[in-house]
């Protein structure tokens, strides 16, 4: 299995290949079409990201002692980012999932090349996903 670090340099070694934006934004949308899809009986207002534009749900369980993420938005760029976020963050160990940085957002340009209102929703994705890890951290001990 691999390491959080380790997805997170495939993501930024994949972005590399990419000449410009454009062909950047069109991998992300491709990488939504690939999204593990929530199930519809999780599409509600508990599981929408607050601090989204869109509406993106995200569920989450505990399976053995890692995280599963799954999720869905109405939009299609922001359907790229949380399928690139729950590769990294999906199938974790929640301790690994709170420690981990999200440098690579920044390495591979994300967050400039959003809007202002995309990249909030962003940082909330990130807060709520790390929030699901928290929760199931304290159930552990």
């Amino acid at each position: 299995m691999q390491s959080i670090q380790e997805i997170q340099a495939e993501i930024i070694d994949e972005f590399s290949m990419f000449e410009d934006w454009e062909e950047r934004y069109q991998y992300m949308i491709d990488l939504g079409k690939e999204l593990p899809l929530i199930n519809d009986q999780y599409k509600t207002e508990n599981n929408i990201i607050k601090g989204c534009q869109s509406k993106v749900w995200v569920h989450a369980e505990m399976l053995e002692d890692k995280v599963a993420f799954t999720a869905d938005s109405d939009a299609i760029i922001t359907k790229g980012i949380i399928a690139i976020l729950i590769r990294v963050f999906s199938n974790q160990h929640p301790k690994d999932i709170i420690e981990a940085n999200t440098d690579f957002i920044d390495q591979i340009g994300l967050k400039e090349h959003l809007s202002p209102t995309r990249a909030n929703g962003l940082v909330s994705m990130i807060k709520q996903l790390k929030m699901y890890a928290i929760a199931y951290q304290t159930q552990l001990k």
